[in-house]
């Protein structure tokens, strides 16, 4: 038996009510997340992308912006642990450089205000978004698929913009400035610059990338560059550089010891950190640094 369609139309409007008033607290979380700094000494302050948060490597921490999904198991919050200090994580997935000195992330301000003299050492990892890396890695593998996603990106997706076509310069202006701040901040801290592992190996390409051959030589080019900006800015600033990329090249996607995922075994987060990647990361900024 068929409804009234008087009731029909009321059942249309209270589920499209439902649907906006959930669209709206979804929206005010984000607001009230970001609007929030967040607490504590900030002894260690951790700033950057997802390669700093720790995409999917586990439990958020407990204060971290939804959005942001800022892992208890990332390299900052291992290497707080490991050095027994104490932690203000402003690292955030998807962030670009702009948003570590200028805000505007998910309703958040500048990834470095809570910076301090209080502040005894700031980590650095970011710059990835800001060329396109991972989210080309991750378009190039998808359109291989069979899904919708892969069919939507077959469809209306460009494709990748070649390394000379990608801000570079940019980058390591937003970098230096960035840096620049950070010291005005904390005079007395120790500012330390890490690199993304490295995700594709030195030539060639794997099942786990799900890359052609000749994809992975084009956004080889961009990781190399995206490396050698991220040294550039490091040693025109002064600060600590811990070069992932080169002490990860025995541990690209690819390899048995893996410190970054590829595509087919990527979980939520492609091209990203292993917890291996993130321990050694903490690690390695440990050997560099003097506290």
């Amino acid at each position: 038996m068929s409804r009234p369609l008087g009731m029909t139309a009321r059942l249309g409007r209270s589920v499209a009510l439902t649907l906006l008033a959930l669209v709206i607290l979804a929206i005010a979380a984000a607001v009230w997340q970001g609007w929030r700094t967040p607490t504590g000494t900030p002894e260690y302050v951790a700033l950057g992308s997802s390669f700093a948060a720790g995409a999917d490597l586990g439990r958020l921490e407990t204060h971290s912006p939804l959005l942001c999904a800022r892992s208890v198991n990332g390299y900052p919050q291992k290497l707080a642990r490991m050095r027994g200090l104490s932690i203000v994580d402003m690292s955030c997935g998807g962030a670009v450089t702009k948003h570590l000195l200028g805000g505007g992330q998910y309703f958040q301000g500048p990834q470095i205000r809570t910076i301090d003299a209080r502040t005894r050492l700031v980590t650095i990892t970011v710059g990835g978004n800001d060329i396109g890396y991972i989210g080309d890695l991750s378009l190039l593998a998808a359109r291989h698929g069979h899904t919708a996603f892969g069919w939507l990106v077959r469809t209306f997706w460009k494709g990748p913009k070649t390394p000379a076509q990608r801000d570079f310069a940019g980058l390591q202006k937003e970098l230096l400035a960035t840096l620049k701040a950070v010291h005005a901040r904390a005079p007395g801290a120790t500012v330390v610059v890490a690199s993304y592992p490295t995700i594709l190996p030195p030539a060639g390409t794997c099942p786990t990338l799900g890359l052609s051959g000749a994809e992975a030589d084009l956004m080889r080019q961009v990781g190399d560059k995206l490396a050698a900006t991220t040294r550039s800015a490091a040693l025109q600033d002064g600060a600590i550089l811990v070069d992932m990329n080169t002490l990860g090249a025995g541990h690209n996607a690819c390899s048995s010891v893996p410190w970054t995922r590829g595509w087919t075994n990527a979980g939520a987060a492609p091209f990203h950190p292993t917890l291996a990647g993130a321990q050694a990361t903490a690690e390695a900024v440990l050997a560099a640094v003097k506290l």
